[in-house]
């Protein structure tokens, strides 16, 4: 007999593809197949023109000041490199360069800052409070005159964490610092305007918010001030020479369809959202006194639930659940095997950490579905805990 398919609450890792965003995107594939970039016949002028026209929409979706600000890329990693790395080789090269993030980022950041680091820059990484929030006080104490940008996440895919981005940004424009901020998992679910904002450069890519997976952008502000990228890839100077690579057509179609359909739909998912994860929180803390929520319980990302339930192995606990698709943590550092980062930086311990599951809910769930994995989390907590300490690593087969 097949497997029943698992209630999915890891949206924070990935979404479904909209069946509206794949409608809009089928044309591009087959009948409509052309390069942007053939300048000769119809099929490239159609390919082009429908570029454009994304390009235009998205730029207005998030509040640019021109659609040439809207730079086409392969998701939010390659946009978060091409930031912080464009940004700082654009402007003099890595020694005696200065960048400011925080200890919460996406591995995209903090590795690409570490690459950096070994090439001279330095790099100073600003602390979180307990509930994940980064203080701008401290930012601003991090600046330094060799300071050449400064990289803050919108919004944490782990805890949830939403931050001060006018504050932040508003110190960055007043010390003439450039402010990139990481929004794949803010897009699409709270409201993200660069110009309110303060920001110099936006990543953000499909994937998280109902679209494709495979293609992103990075927003370049080109006035006030004007910021100057160095590429990461070169030949055939796409994307005015910040980008070079054949774009794929479909997926930037996609894209601004995605991000369209949220926009529209963001005030009444949010909520519908919102009750969900209080729902969620409620049954679980009822059957689980002892749970915890760990971050903001309020200050947060509408779907995301991260609870620590001691005494139990995350990975453990997700082995047992096999009708339930979760995660204990970031998709992109889940198999390094270590405690996340991000836990450790708001002060928990490593035990605590590893005793920690992330919930990230979407459009697709409903009150029965949240009821149903309430009921087989405290079932498979409490069979775990009946087996004693040791019944995590038999079900892990170490």
């Amino acid at each position: 007999m097949a497997l029943e398919t698992p209630i999915y609450l890891d949206h924070h890792a990935t979404t479904p593809c909209d069946p509206r965003v794949l409608d809009a995107m089928l044309p591009w594939f087959t009948e409509s197949f052309g390069n942007a970039s053939s300048v000769t016949h119809r099929f490239g002028w159609a390919a082009e023109a429908a570029v454009e026209d994304a390009r235009e929409r998205l730029a207005r979706d998030i509040g640019a000041g021109a659609p040439r600000e809207i730079v086409f890329t392969s998701g939010t990693t390659e946009s978060d490199n091409l930031a912080l790395s464009g940004v700082v080789r654009a402007a003099g090269g890595l020694a005696g360069a200065h960048v400011v993030t925080s200890a919460i980022e996406h591995p995209a950041v903090l590795d690409t800052c570490a690459a950096l680091e070994r090439g001279g820059c330095g790099v100073t990484v600003v602390p979180v409070d307990g509930s994940g929030r980064v203080d701008p006080g401290a930012v601003a104490d991090a600046l330094t005159d060799r300071t050449r940008i400064v990289s803050v996440m919108a919004a944490n895919g782990e805890i949830g964490a939403i931050q001060s981005m006018e504050e932040i940004g508003a110190l960055c424009r007043e010390r003439g610092v450039l402010f990139h901020t990481d929004a794949a998992q803010a897009a699409g679910k709270i409201p993200l305007d660069v110009g309110a904002l303060g920001v110099d450069l936006l990543s953000m890519c499909a994937h998280k918010l109902y679209g494709p997976k495979g293609v992103g952008l990075l927003y370049v502000r080109e006035r006030r001030p004007r910021t100057r990228l160095e590429p990461l890839l070169y030949g055939g100077g796409h994307e005015r020479g910040r980008r070079s690579g054949t774009l794929p057509v479909p997926l930037v179609v996609g894209f601004a369809r995605a991000v369209e359909l949220c926009l529209e739909e963001m005030p009444s998912e949010a909520e519908r959202v919102t009750a969900l994860r209080e729902r969620l929180w409620k049954g679980l803390a009822k059957g689980l006194p002892d749970a915890c929520v760990n971050g903001d319980p309020k200050r947060r990302l509408p779907g995301n639930l991260n609870v620590c339930i001691p005494g139990v192995e995350a990975d453990a606990l997700i082995a047992a659940l096999k009708d339930v698709a979760l995660s204990a943590g970031s998709a992109c550092a889940s198999a390094s095997g270590e405690p996340s980062h991000v836990l450790r930086a708001i002060g928990l311990s490593d035990v605590a950490a590893r005793a920690s599951l992330r919930f990230g809910l979407g459009r697709s769930n409903t009150p029965e579905q949240i009821d149903r994995v309430a009921q087989r989390v405290i079932e498979e907590v409490r069979a775990l805990r009946e087996r004693g300490p040791g019944a995590g690593r038999r079900l892990r087969g170490n």
